[in-house]
């Protein structure tokens, strides 16, 4: 046989390539009810073989947020719904009992949660063509697709976020993770979920803490791509406290379609770039979240963090003064903290600049505001500015009389 004759001297090859993905989003009234067809649709069974007449069953294991457990709407308990939907539903292979998962940041802050959810997987079986389906808030979203990411180097996962935080932003994108170090996030992957689907009745379950601080993100990215929307939360604010269906689902899924074209449509999803426009206010606030031990919730933490870089943005930047103030007033009306006592210790708060460029790699990178709509990125902050803000808005909230997050 002839041998491809090869020159020694040529060492080098860059072969730029694009992988193709799908993301599939949906948007549901009850997805345990009359809308099932819409996640069946998403768990089509793969074919046998090219030209088979059948289909091969698709194992799923079905895990949810643990307070959920606790929810019923008029038709029944939305989990215990949802498993007998999947359990009679032809062509899937429904593997176990629904297995709950610890809400909030516990679940990311040690490795247990990790380990039985892949025992789960090992146990019942889970091949690259099986289905996750985990139904809960960010956090729950977070461990439970860092496993479907790392098992078998990707399991299916279908997201059904459960908060409006989740549902407005991190339930479509492609970040998963667990926190480690006492620093957020620290152990993680990026992975596309193979569907996720927004359902309005899942959003009953809230209290309505939760369900207010979730559209602090909606702010953050009508603040960064969108006036038309910052508007209508200027206008809303109180409809949306107030939890009127119209104009909350509306803003949703307004901000759900933003966070999803910046990450499909040419955003850095992988986050190779230096800039995250979408972690504005980010930087203080997963600072202040293990400061607290937690207590304060993410989507208040952010809404502390966009009021605060909106203020820098307006000390430092040129962003409208009035308009800065009209920010947090958005925030204060949509029933969200402007301030947190661990705002108190700034210079410990301040380190969360460091801990976010390591996270980031390389320069320090912070998007910053001179409009609505028009962004800057800064790779200093001058930290006499940023405390002056810090009191700042420690005023404001005083004189709003808003009560301070723990």
């Amino acid at each position: 046989m002839a041998r491809l004759a090869v020159d020694a001297t040529v060492t080098n090859v860059d072969v730029p390539f694009a992988v193709n993905f799908t993301h599939r989003l949906r948007h549901t009234r009850d997805v345990a009810g009359e809308d099932f067809d819409v996640l069946a649709d998403v768990l089509a069974g793969e074919l046998e073989s090219p030209g088979a007449a059948t289909r091969t069953p698709s194992k799923v294991l079905l895990w949810y947020d643990k307070s959920l457990t606790g929810f019923s709407s008029d038709s029944g308990c939305f989990v215990a719904r949802l498993h007998a939907r999947l359990r009679d539903c032809v062509g899937l292979d429904l593997r176990g009992d629904p297995h709950a998962i610890v809400g909030g940041e516990a679940c990311k802050n040690s490795e247990s949660e990790l380990r039985a959810l892949l025992d789960l997987i090992n146990d019942h079986d889970l091949d690259r063509r099986s289905y996750i389906i985990v139904a809960g808030g960010g956090a729950v979203l977070d461990v439970a697709g860092y496993v479907a990411a790392i098992a078998h180097r990707g399991i299916r996962l279908v997201r059904l976020p459960s908060t409006t935080l989740a549902q407005g932003d991190s339930g479509v994108g492609v970040k998963n993770a667990i926190n480690y170090f006492g620093k957020k996030n620290w152990i993680g992957s990026f992975a596309v979920p193979w569907a996720v689907i927004n359902d309005a009745t899942i959003l009953d379950t809230l209290p309505d803490r939760d369900f207010r601080s979730g559209f602090t993100e909606a702010v953050k990215v009508a603040l960064l791509k969108d006036a038309d929307l910052f508007a209508t939360l200027r206008q809303h604010a109180e409809a949306i406290a107030a939890r009127d269906s119209r104009w909350c689902h509306e803003v949703i899924a307004r901000s759900c379609r933003l966070h999803l074209d910046h990450i499909t449509l040419g955003g850095d999803p992988f986050e190779s770039l230096e800039a995250r426009p979408l972690d504005f206010g980010h930087w203080s606030a997963h600072k202040l979240e293990p400061m607290t031990k937690y207590r304060l919730r993410h989507g208040e933490a952010v809404g502390i963090g966009v009021a605060l870089d909106t203020l820098y943005s307006s000390a430092a930047l040129g962003f409208p003064d009035e308009l800065a103030l009209e920010v947090c007033r958005v925030l204060h009306r949509i029933g969200t903290p402007l301030w947190c006592d661990a705002l108190g210790e700034p210079d410990r708060v301040l380190r969360g600049l460091e801990e976010f460029r390591q996270h980031l790699g390389g320069r320090l990178t912070i998007t910053m505001l001179r409009g609505v709509g028009d962004m800057i990125n800064v790779h200093a902050i001058d930290e006499d500015i940023m405390k002056q803000c810090i009191l700042r808005l420690r005023g404001i909230a005083s004189e709003w009389g808003h009560g301070a997050a723990s």
